[in-house]
């Protein structure tokens, strides 16, 4: 009996590097058009900012070759493209708030981008295997606690319009709140995968839908006080919204029960309408959701419908083509280079470049979901699937709070808004995706190059037979692994 292997196809490097000139004109012609529009000259630095980003892009080109050769060649140019739009948007915000304590945003945005692109290339160098993730489930269960209850300690925690999910440490701002998706996305992979057989295995039938059994709901109802001890103690409904649509996603992804889906949204809807009354900084925002062009709820010093307002005529006056980079008023509105970002990008590059930039952002998700469908663990299709709808979702939160389609909440645009945390944490989601799509795609006898290196480094201080059986040992270790990798025939 014969055995054919059947092997994906080999790296598209030449696809991938035109994408990433496609990326990196986006960027540069954004940055460039700013200036050029505003003060009719081309920007005195034009020539260093092109020559930082191509180094940066070649670096990566050549690291991507090395670490990770097999990646999906789409990920990365994507997400320099977002990066480089976001740049030039908040530099152009620079330049309307010139002799402001914001005119540097975007120099310390350039900066967490770097900071961003290294965490990156760490785990991508340090993690081989993302597999090796598993072993540390209730670890990185752990840290996420730690990290939501930062905030939380006098003297560290930092609250911000109305919202404690800030910590100080001297002149550092971080929001713990943005790794915590990813460790939470660990967390919840590793024990979904070792417990997902339980969790599909059906209840009561109740009006033709399969309720999960009694016994099995601990787990969401675990999920679910966390939720609500964010709701509760750091009064950030954006925040305990994305934690728990992220469980709520993934643990339909592991059973494919529809019922899941269901339970997670009876069970956050009451928590959201207590909050609405207990809470005044959780009911002002759905007060100038229902009421934004009430008078006086627009006239409100502290806490109106202004911001929204603003943007929202803001998006209108961009119309389908846009106003054009530097031409319109972003700056009337508050947060424009963060919470707002998206209407400043769709003020001055109208519909048609919204409805690009959120191509973008569904061109990264599927291809993360597609990292999830080929990925050969069951570890590595959950986390795919978990970093991948945590992006969706906070982009969807994100453009239906600025649209007026659901309350705001306080969450970032990944990659485009200005934020160190949510940079570095948007960055580091892009390497495990790059590490579990390269092992999707790499033929499973072929290793990867440093795994060859390491061979070859054994091979040759080993005596012959202790080598040739290691050899053995690796061949067998790399041998398909299930019926899906390899067809059989009969000749």
């Amino acid at each position: 009996m014969a055995t054919v292997s059947i092997a994906p196809a080999r790296p598209r490097r030449v696809l991938e590097m035109t994408l990433m000139l496609l990326a990196l004109a986006l960027g540069i012609g954004g940055y460039a058009l700013t200036t050029l529009n505003r003060t009719g000259e081309v920007p005195a630095n034009l020539g260093a900012h092109i020559a930082i980003l191509v180094t940066v892009a070649v670096v990566a080109e050549v690291g991507m070759h090395w670490l990770a050769p097999y990646a999906d060649p789409v990920i990365l140019p994507v997400a320099v493209a977002l990066t480089g739009i976001g740049l030039a948007m908040i530099y152009r915000l620079d330049l309307s708030y010139a002799a402001t304590d914001q005119a540097t945003v975007g120099l310390k945005q350039l900066i967490m981008v770097g900071i961003g692109v290294v965490g990156a290339a760490v785990i991508l160098i340090l993690l081989r295997d993302h597999r090796l993730l598993r072993r540390y489930t209730y670890t990185f269960g752990v840290i996420s606690l730690v990290l939501l209850l930062l905030p939380m300690i006098p003297g560290i925690g930092s609250e911000q319009l109305g919202a404690r999910v800030w910590i100080r440490l001297g002149p550092v701002g971080l929001q713990p709140g943005e790794l915590v998706k990813i460790t939470l996305a660990i967390f919840f992979a590793g024990y979904l995968v070792s417990n997902r057989d339980n969790l599909a295995i059906g209840g009561p039938k109740i009006l033709g839908l399969r309720l999960p059994r009694a016994r099995d709901l601990g787990p969401i109802l675990v999920v679910w006080l966390i939720g609500i001890a964010i709701l509760v103690l750091q009064r950030d409904l954006g925040t305990s919204l994305l934690f728990f649509g992220l469980f709520v996603a993934m643990l339909y992804v592991a059973t494919d029960r529809v019922s899941w889906l269901i339970i997670g949204i009876i069970m956050f809807t009451p928590a959201v309408f207590a909050a609405i009354k207990i809470f005044p900084h959780v009911r002002n925002r759905f007060t100038v959701w229902l009421h934004a062009l009430d008078p006086a709820v627009y006239d409100q010093e502290v806490g109106g419908s202004g911001q929204l307002v603003r943007g929202l005529f803001g998006q209108a006056s961009g119309g389908l083509m846009g106003t054009g980079w530097g031409r319109g008023y972003p700056q009337l509105v508050p947060f424009a280079n963060s919470d707002f970002i998206l209407s400043s990008l769709a003020e001055e590059l109208g519909l048609t470049g919204l409805i690009a930039i959120l191509v973008l952002y569904l061109v990264l998700v599927e291809r993360g979901l597609r990292a999830a469908i080929g990925a050969r663990d069951g570890f590595g299709k959950l986390l795919a699937a978990g970093l991948s709808f945590s992006i969706a979702l906070q982009v969807f939160v994100v453009l239906g709070g600025i649209t007026r389609l659901i309350p705001l909440t306080g969450l970032t645009a990944p990659f485009l808004a200005a934020g160190g945390s949510s940079m570095v944490s948007s960055w580091l989601t892009i390497a495990l995706l790059v590490r579990i799509s390269d092992a999707a795609r790499r033929p499973s006898a072929e290793p990867a190059p440093w795994e060859t290196s390491i061979q070859a480094a054994i091979g040759k201080s080993l005596p012959h037979h202790a080598s040739t059986a290691t050899q053995r040992r690796t061949a067998s270790d790399q041998a398909p692994a299930t019926p899906s990798d390899t067809t059989e025939a009969t000749p």
